[in-house]
């Protein structure tokens, strides 16, 4: 991909639209748009039935990101089925007449008795009628599974070699994803072209009370809250606010396969549909494919929408959610919708707020640490627009303080207070962004996608940054004096009992049968389609990094960068907490530190101006000290950087407030349910008491270190062992003697400090851990510490995951959810540790219905103990995972990350090369071996989190000896 050397500099031209059309054997008889110095080398091209089509070419790996968007979202739903686009969603993954059906004549009866049911239940009251009226769906449900292949439409696609199959809905899109190898592209739109064509809502109850166990688990969420309030404030008339995308509880009880079938008929049509694709792709042959399989459909006429109009907010309206989390607040300010003069205003205001490193919010609050979080982003839609902000408030401070602290940066907008310079570095770094997310395929589809969605013309979209370039200084001051008034919604997330929770129960469902082994005919017709299959490319680390040494003791390995102007320089030191807490206490102070020529404010805004990032990271067991931006900053940039790694200046104010903070953060992560799962108790669980998460410095040490010991411990960093990696378009003669020049090292380095060991524990017996938290379902964590890494190991992990623990079409997945509806998420794999010294572990997990805990839990404790096998689908998984690494091209930094993964391992090549060598010769007799060995009969330590009242403690004392945790003993402290 090439990129003007003036993208950057804003001195882009106004670009043209081309339209081509021709017809000949070299050019394309199908007539697209292309915009001139388009960075994504699109085109947009539209079939005779109104479908669009986008196309990105990027060569750098043999894949393509395939997106299939729909412009039907939740604020088109039915008032009185909520849920319903979102629920339809996960419905087009369950095939029609041809895909995953064995007697399609058989099963359309039983599918219209299920249909005609549901109304009947729809429309009763009496509760005990609605009861019995579902007992007839789950029998009749069990008569129509008998014809369908569950999951059939994700065996053919992982068959592929596909990645990341998935699909999202929202207000006003419902998008389906996958991630393909480019020679599957025929395939893959055979399949697509049939799974869109119709609508059959088989296997309906128990993929609906997977979304009640999604809806439950919305429940959950304290952010979702918070969100929706904003929303329902914002929004008193609009769909946006007025109806939710997962749908109300009564509706989701009550669903009409009517209504299903009436919005998919009306939206799901090709003029109301995108295909986007970018990736290693041929303009012309790839459009001709498309037209094949969908130019016949036809189009149909559309409803009008008509948004309701919402009154102007003429005054600040507020609302209060309570959960179990942390207090922190959210506002948003109102705005017209994507095609209005405010969505423009709204992306430039939004980067001088807050852009992650010198906006108003950066800088005033973050940088000086006056809120523990503060943000703001845009959300733009169709009809309407926000700004949304938010922030959690640091200890002693309410959240009105910290939304005092919000507005009056808006104030400095309306009064002009800030720096001239800044409304063009948001842009010029908003382009430098762009630049580095292009590389991406699926960043590519993502902006078509929305530029579909939101009608946008593509010329204006790419080129927005060019609008946001000509708007001045006066006119923002201006916009915002007219817009940000006392006319705001504010959400208040405060920490207690949620009382309004509506809780979806489960019904009595019967598991339906797996038809592991059969095949629909249209299976078959895919299976015997020709492929071609790509050769394999690993790496040689010893060709594709270059390798030198700054001084004898200082390793530097190079990378050239031939795609754009971008680099990233990287200090490794193999040392982190586990080695010196001090240190990475050292580490966490750095980024709140000036010099004796900037205060910590003004060196932000240095880099912010010369397009330069800059970062620091400790881990357990190294820190990361890295520089990136723009090359033809990088001499001024490496400067900058190393004369604060030299010359910090010691600011106990800002030792206070970080150590203040950190207490904060300490106590806000004792109320989230995932950090105390899956850090807090898997860490206890792993390790016992003693272990690398509790491993941290105490209050009284961190009160005990001056910032004057501090800065000298910065001072400190590049006196130790270390390696530099640069990866760039400038040649590696000149970035050493840049690095000789700035890079300022002693003649001896030191070496690193002792690390702390933590042994993993052995596991002779079945415990349970169990922490209380106020939350609707319950989640449960299995861990098994497995053998030292092993090389030969990694083919069977990689198999095993692929056929057995992950991913729609996996047997956990098929026995958890598709059959036995039991939870909303369940998984199972074997891990590959990073490191030669540490261990494999066997993982599953299940997120549940309370209720449901007993049953989930037995039913993956029977996978894990007799492994189902269906010969079909463990080829499918092999040939997955084969074509996976044929189609995988490490590339650019990634080859340097990927040698030093390596390197941790012990290794000195590209695994991946005898990983696929043994996969391929692989047989089920092996991975049953593997199974017997590594996963069948094995102890588990059983984490679980829920709320204590509504677990079945009966159930989990079946498992081993329970042992009820507290928060301090979890946290140590």
């Amino acid at each position: 991909m090439k990129i003007a050397h003036n993208y950057l500099t804003g001195i882009i031209l106004v670009c043209s639209i081309i339209f081509a059309s021709c017809s000949s054997e070299e050019k394309s008889k199908y007539s697209y748009q292309e915009v001139e110095n388009d960075p994504l080398q699109t085109r947009i091209y539209t079939l005779d039935n109104g479908m669009k089509v986008y196309i990105s070419v990027n060569r750098d790996e043999p894949r393509v990101q395939t997106n299939i968007a729909v412009r039907a979202g939740s604020k088109y739903d039915p008032s009185e089925t909520t849920g319903l686009a979102h629920y339809l969603e996960h419905m087009l993954f369950k095939g029609n007449s041809q895909i995953a059906s064995l007697d399609w004549e058989a099963e359309k009866v039983l599918l219209q008795q299920i249909s005609d049911l549901y109304e009947l239940q729809k429309n009763t009251a009496n509760a005990d009628e609605k009861k019995a009226i579902y007992a007839r769906i789950d029998s009749v449900s069990q008569e129509a599974a008998k014809f369908v292949v569950p999951n059939e439409y994700d065996k053919m696609i992982s068959s592929l070699g596909a990645n990341g199959t998935n699909a999202y809905t929202s207000n006003e899109r419902t998008v389906y994803v996958n991630d393909i190898p480019a020679n599957e592209l025929e395939k893959w739109l055979f399949v697509e072209a049939t799974r869109f064509s119709e609508l059959t809502l088989r296997l309906f109850h128990t993929e609906l009370e997977a979304v009640y166990e999604e809806f439950n688990r919305s429940q959950d969420n304290d952010y979702r809250k918070q969100y929706v309030g904003l929303m329902e404030l914002l929004f008193p008339k609009h769909q946006y606010g007025t109806q939710t995308t997962i749908g109300e509880g009564e509706h989701l009880k009550n669903p009409s396969m009517v209504n299903i079938h009436n919005y998919f008929n009306t939206y799901y049509v090709p003029n109301n549909m995108a295909i986007i694709l970018a990736g290693d792709l041929n303009y012309d042959e790839t459009i001709a494919l498309i037209d094949k399989y969908f130019g016949s459909w036809k189009s149909k006429p559309l409803p009008v929408y008509n948004p309701p109009v919402e009154d102007p907010i003429s005054a600040i309206k507020s609302k209060d959610v309570f959960g179990p989390n942390t207090e922190r607040l959210s506002m948003a300010f109102r705005f017209d919708g994507a095609d209005s003069k405010d969505a423009l205003y709204l992306k430039l205001i939004d980067g001088i707020l807050s852009n992650g490193k010198a906006g108003l919010i950066d800088i005033n609050l973050l940088k000086k640490q006056e809120v523990i979080e503060a943000y703001s982003s845009p959300n733009i839609m169709l009809d309407y627009s926000f700004l949304y902000m938010g922030a959690t408030p640091k200890a002693g401070q309410s959240l009105d303080e910290a939304k005092e602290l919000l507005l009056a940066q808006i104030d400095l907008i309306k009064k002009g207070e800030f720096d001239d310079w800044l409304p063009q570095a948001v842009v010029n770094n908003l382009k430098l962004n762009e630049m580095r997310y292009a590389e991406d395929n699926g960043f590519r589809a993502y902006m078509l996608t929305n530029a579909y969605i939101l009608e946008q013309d593509w010329d204006n979209y790419i080129h927005t940054n060019d609008q946001l370039e000509k708007i001045t200084k006066e006119e923002i001051v201006k916009f915002a004096n007219e817009k940000f008034k006392n006319n705001y919604a504010i959400v208040y997330k405060r920490t207690g009992v949620d009382t309004t929770i509506f809780k979806v129960d489960k019904p009595k469902i019967t598991p339906v049968d797996i038809n592991r082994e059969s095949k629909s005919d249209f299976a078959m017709t895919f299976d015997s389609m020709p492929e071609t299959r790509l050769e394999p490319l690993f790496l040689d680390y010893e060709k594709e990094i270059y390798k030198n040494e700054l001084r004898k003791d200082i390793p530097y390995y190079s990378i050239r960068n031939e795609t754009n102007g971008l680099f990233e320089l990287n200090y490794i030191l193999d040392m982190g907490s586990k080695h010196d807490l001090e240190m990475a206490f050292a580490i966490n102070y750095l980024p709140y530190l000036g010099t004796s020529k900037y205060s910590a404010e003004d060196l932000t805004k240095e880099f912010f101006k010369l397009g330069i990032d800059f970062s620091v990271y400790t881990a357990e067991e190294r820190i990361y000290v890295s520089l990136s931006g723009l090359q033809d900053s990088f001499e001024e940039g490496l400067k900058l950087f190393e004369e604060l790694l030299s010359d910090p200046v010691a600011d106990q104010e800002a030792l206070k407030k970080l150590i203040g903070n950190k207490i904060k953060e300490r106590d806000d992560n004792k109320k989230e349910k995932t950090y105390i799962h899956r850090y807090a108790l898997a860490g206890y669980a792993k390790y016992g008491p003693v272990n690398p998460f509790k491993n941290i410095l105490s209050e009284s040490q961190m009160n005990s270190i001056s910032a004057e010991r501090l800065t000298e411990r910065i001072k400190e960093l590049t006196s130790y062992q270390h390696l530099v990696f640069y990866y760039g378009p400038e040649k590696d003669n000149s970035i050493i003697a840049s690095l000789e020049k700035h890079h300022k090292t002693p003649e001896n380095l030191l070496p690193y400090p002792a690390e702390k060991e933590f042994p993993e524990l052995e596991q002779t017996e079945n415990l349970v851990y169990f922490v209380d938290f106020d939350m609707v379902q319950t989640e449960l964590l299995m861990l098994n510490k497995s053998v030292l890494f092993s090389k030969d190991l990694m083919p069977y992990a990689n198999i095993f995951n692929e056929y057995f623990g992950a991913g729609l079409s996996s047997i956990v997945f098929q026995e958890i959810r598709e059959s036995k509806a039991l939870a909303y998420a369940a998984y199972c794999f074997y891990t590959v540790p990073s490191k030669m010294d540490e261990s494999h572990y066997l993982q599953a997990y299940i997120g549940t219905q309370t209720n449901k805990l007993g049953q989930a839990t037995d039913a993956i404790i029977e996978l894990l103990n007799n492994m189902p096998e269906a010969q079909g689908q463990f080829e499918d998984a092999k040939t997955a995972a084969l074509k996976k690494i044929e189609t995988e091209r490490i590339t650019k930094s990634g080859i340097f990350w990927n040698y030093y993964s390596a390197r941790e391992r012990g290794l000195d090549t590209d695994v991946r090369k005898s990983i696929y060598n043994e996969v391929a010769k692989m047989e089920m007799s092996n991975l049953k071996s593997f199974f017997s060995e590594n996963i069948a009969g094995k102890k588990f330590t059983y984490c679980v989190i829920g709320k204590r009242d509504e677990v079945d403690f009966e159930a989990l004392k079946k498992l081993g000896e329970v042992k009820e945790l507290t928060l301090e003993e979890i946290f140590g402290y």
